[in-house]
């Protein structure tokens, strides 16, 4: 009897582990599968203000505010765009000074909790850049998909997705040098976005099933016109960028790709995610196990993107060893095994999908050479 209650009781405590780790890893997956948009990735770390003077911030020292370049400034209910770390500033060693370019709402007291953004606008291209422009609705297979459109002269267009922890706003870095060179653009809003249809299971599936949005877009710009496309995607949006090339029915209306901290390895970024949420090493396969159960994903298709018969048109890459959230390796290996067709602007301190804020004035002639064959 002894024997058969400790088998039991052994048995039980087993299968109390089991739905325990099951829950420990559907929790784990939820920092990649219900990243909201336009919050910060576990991967950012938050900052304090330390004080303002005029044109001056300090922040909490840290390796995130020692980064070059420009950057957006959110909190609770405030925004700035914030310049390079000033050297001849007094610092401390608790505290680094960067150049405060302006504050576009709210205030910044000290003891508030900040954290950087690669969104320097907020608002629409009318309110944030003085641009002529369109609130429009895409037709997707969920429903209307939110969008601005800023015209331009010519029939190439670009159609620009956010991906991660950002939203449609981040495409406004980008809106006043591709207006300056007539270029019309569509910034798409998709489903799980604020304005947007919900997924029906309510998870982000890493761009995975989102691409179809993006199809949408495509099939909205040649029906207005377009005779060609440029697909330009942030993190998650530019795996959207890479299956949309692969997959759509209008697929030879893309002239090129250009790929912002592209997500390669869907596994990769959710361990990073779950990582960056103190999740215990020895629970991350489980959290990719149960986000494969939650979304059907499949097993990585990194491989996939070096066949010559998936990627098929001219690709700039911006990615650098900085990211936290998807490995620049796989960026690399993909010029690597495409030099013909993969070009790979290599970008130093910068995070996850904020290349071109660590060098705006590099990012933008680059993309420039790119984009000029393909007007």
């Amino acid at each position: 009897m002894r024997t058969v209650k400790a088998t039991a009781l052994t048995t039980a405590i087993a299968a109390g582990l089991a739905v325990a780790s099951v829950a420990a890893g559907r929790i784990a997956s939820d920092a990649a599968l219900k990243a909201p948009a336009g919050r910060p990735l576990p991967t950012e770390p938050r900052l304090t203000v330390h004080g303002t003077a005029p044109g001056q911030i300090a922040l909490t020292r840290d390796l995130a505010s020692l980064r070059p370049g420009t950057y957006g400034l959110s909190g609770d209910g405030s925004h700035a765009v914030v310049g390079p770390v000033l050297d001849a500033a007094r610092h401390t060693a608790d505290t680094v000074v960067r150049r405060l370019e302006g504050v576009t709402h709210g205030t910044l007291d000290p003891g508030d909790a900040v954290w950087l953004t690669p969104n320097l606008y907020v608002g629409n291209p009318g309110t944030a850049l003085g641009l002529d422009h369109a609130d429009i609705d895409v037709p997707g297979e969920l429903g209307e998909l939110p969008a601005w459109f800023v015209p331009g002269a010519r029939d190439t267009w670009v159609i620009a997705v956010h991906g991660l922890g950002t939203t449609r706003e981040q495409a406004m870095n980008l809106m006043a040098p591709l207006h300056a060179r007539r270029v019309p653009v569509l910034a798409l809003a998709y489903r799980g976005d604020l304005g947007a249809p919900r997924p029906p299971d309510g998870l982000n599936h890493l761009g995975e099933t989102e691409w179809r949005d993006l199809d949408a877009a495509i099939r909205y710009a040649v029906r207005y016109g377009a005779r060609r496309v440029v697909l330009l995607g942030w993190s998650t949006g530019a795996t959207m960028a890479l299956r949309a090339a692969e997959h759509s029915a209008v697929r030879e209306r893309v002239a090129g790709l250009v790929l912002d901290s592209p997500v390669l390895s869907w596994e990769a970024t959710l361990r990073a995610l779950a990582r960056a949420r103190r999740t215990p090493q020895p629970l991350l396969p489980l959290a990719v196990r149960a986000a494969q159960g939650r979304t059907g994903l499949y097993a990585d298709r990194v491989p996939e993107l070096t066949d010559p018969d998936v990627l098929t048109v001219p690709t700039l890459i911006f990615h650098g060893p900085g990211d936290q959230v998807a490995p620049w390796e796989f960026s690399r290996r993909l010029a690597r095994r495409r030099p013909g067709l993969v070009a790979l602007h290599t970008v130093a301190e910068a995070p996850h999908a904020a290349m071109w804020n660590a060098d705006p004035k590099e990012y933008e002639e680059r993309l420039r050479r790119f984009l000029t064959p393909l007007l």
